[in-house]
């Protein structure tokens, strides 16, 4: 039985080998699975639910169960036409290295209780900044993902720019409202910060955007211009390096101008987009970003890592200091100086933290930054031949230009004269529950679109092919 904490070497290697086996198997085999199997929480409740157990069953039982009906019943998120959101499909490298990182289990909460985590954590991030243009005297740590950047950018810009110290004073000290601005297209974890910093989510401010979704620079002046004249406190805009929805590239020099010219905190949301700056023929975009007060990436979209790591760049960390430095006698360091007395619970929110550097490091380290490049180029390249595939049909017709790797589109058959939106809702549906493709959806200009994000190394042109076919057949029969 499986009751006992302590197991013997030989048991471990029984139970990796076992595993990893799994796990070569599940990604040999993605392509040939359906991306979703249809279920209902009800019967995953029914299969799942059980009193605690009081006793231990053996790792071989349990594998077995995990296959069955936990990775069964899972949406794989790495099979090559899952196009869903902005997911990773994660690498077996990775799913080594989190396995190695749970076994030593440390807490990276400083280089006190994690020496060697500290000082890789401090490498990654120093590379993430190469890649991106950004300077290297620049500061940064990993968080558990894009959202998390997005509220520790906005928690330093709030200590920046407020008149009076918010973190000991409150907002209200301030004096009027403290706004932020992000076009409509930004993500809503801007507003969501805003709302959990006490700063008010009506205050962030939704900027127009243009023909190309990009943030409309005129009306961005006029909001700011709007807010000082009621004695409100602008302090903070966002651009977005690729958004959701659309993968829009909002114009990273005129906002950075613009900020400089009226004393803002400039923060770059490239938590989708961001690393396409290793594709070369997306590096351009990049060329002013290292005048951005602060950056959002994730590393666990467009580097391929599995989920749970994110990162935030400040390009002046006593900025991020003055907003989360905190002592406490349980915390204090004795004995120790100048880097060994560093801890991240003074630059982020958390203080318990995982070692995300690992799995980072081991992928740069075993990949290299150049094959990732190429790898996004590949994914880039595949959106725009699903753009070509459209343009070439009679059937299909794009909604929003491609970008980066984000295609927004719908569905037109031949004949039809009904409502195009419940058109595509009806087929989004059907293909979703089919499980050979799967889209996610967006709204662009007021219309429904079927949205995909190609972020797999596994995709090629021939799966956006198919993806176009699956569409057809999901509508049949209507």
């Amino acid at each position: 039985m499986g009751d006992s904490l302590l197991l013997s070497a030989e048991e471990i290697r029984e139970m990796g080998r076992a595993a990893v086996d799994w796990i070569a198997e599940y990604c040999a085999s993605l392509g040939e699975r359906a991306v979703v199997r249809p279920t209902t929480s009800a019967r995953l409740r029914e299969r799942l639910n059980e009193t605690l157990p009081e006793f231990g069953s053996d790792f071989p039982s349990l594998l077995d169960r995990f296959g069955e009906q936990i990775s069964e019943y899972s949406r794989h998120n790495g099979h090559p036409r899952f196009f869903g959101y902005v997911s990773s499909p994660g690498t077996p490298l990775t799913a080594i290295g989190s396995m190695l990182a749970a076994a030593l289990n440390v807490n990276v909460t400083c280089w006190r209780s994690a020496p060697a985590a500290t000082e890789l954590e401090h490498v990654t991030v120093n590379w993430l900044k190469e890649m991106l243009g950004y300077p290297a005297e620049a500061g940064g740590l990993l968080v558990s993902g894009g959202s998390m950047a997005n509220f520790a950018a906005m928690a330093a810009a709030r200590s920046a720019k407020s008149p009076v110290n918010v973190v000991r004073e409150g907002v209200a000290a301030a004096g009027g409202p403290l706004c932020g601005y992000v076009s409509t297209e930004g993500h809503f974890s801007i507003s969501k910060a805003a709302g959990m910093l006490g700063l008010g989510e009506r205050y962030v401010r939704q900027v127009r955007t243009n023909a190309r979704l990009e943030i409309d620079m005129s009306d961005l002046e006029r909001l700011v211009r709007e807010d000082r004249a009621a004695g409100h406190l602008p302090f903070f805009v966002a651009g977005n390096a690729g958004t959701t929805a659309t993968g829009a590239f909002d114009p990273i020099g005129e906002l950075a101008d613009f900020a400089r010219a009226n004393d803002l905190w400039f923060h770059v949301d490239a938590a989708y987009g961001g690393f396409a700056a290793l594709a070369p023929s997306r590096r351009r975009l990049f060329e002013r970003i290292g005048e951005a007060d602060s950056v959002a990436l994730d590393p666990h979209k467009w580097l391929y890592l599995s989920m749970g790591c994110g990162c935030v760049l400040y390009k002046d960390p006593a900025a991020a200091y003055a907003a989360f430095s905190h002592d406490a006698e349980y915390t204090r360091t004795i004995g120790l100086e100048r880097d060994e007395a560093f801890a991240f619970w003074n630059y982020g929110p958390e203080l318990s933290r995982p070692f995300r550097a690992l799995d980072l490091w081991l992928l740069l380290k075993h990949v290299g930054s150049r094959r990732l490049g190429e790898a996004i180029e590949e994914n880039i390249g595949c959106a725009e031949y699903l753009q070509e595939l459209v343009a070439a049909s009679d059937d299909f017709e794009m909604l929003a230009p491609v970008g980066l790797s984000v295609f927004c589109f719908r569905h037109r058959p031949r004949g039809y004269s009904g409502d195009l939106d419940v058109w595509n809702e009806r087929v989004l549906t059907e293909l979703q529950r089919r499980g050979s493709s799967y889209l996610s959806n967006a709204r662009v200009d007021g219309k429904f679109a079927l949205r995909g994000c190609v972020l797999n190394y596994r995709t090629t042109r021939r799966d956006m092919e198919v993806l176009l076919d699956d569409v057809r057949r999901a509508g049949e029969g209507w």
